[in-house]
């Protein structure tokens, strides 16, 4: 994985790394147990947060800012792959989800 590529919503296995790249209120709402969460504003200044040596499936609502920072990751050294769809395509796909509220996890 040297180069920027896209990956499906079924790559993501129990043990992948997955960095979601979502707003606070989203990932509350509902987001993949186990995902390390940093907006994606804040990437940069919490890069030391990411080990250069893992490889990252970089996931947002529908993949276009997940595309973005994994296309700056991989410009500065990581390995990421942006993740097809994201949440809404992780939703429709009834795949499991755990929420920060008292309601059911959800996409926003």
């Amino acid at each position: 994985m040297n180069e920027f590529e896209n990956v499906s919503i079924e790559s993501i296995a129990e043990n992948t790394a997955v960095l979601d790249v979502r707003e606070d209120y989203e990932w509350e709402a509902g987001h993949i147990d186990g995902a390390i969460h940093i907006p994606m504003e804040q990437i940069p200044a919490r890069l030391d947060e990411l080990d250069p040596d893992t490889d990252l499936h970089v996931i947002c609502r529908t993949g276009g800012r997940s595309q973005r920072v994994a296309q700056w990751l991989v410009a500065n050294g990581y390995t990421a792959v942006n993740v097809n769809g994201g949440m809404g395509a992780w939703l429709e796909a009834a795949k499991p989800m755990v929420s920060d509220t008292d309601q059911p996890p959800t996409v926003l």
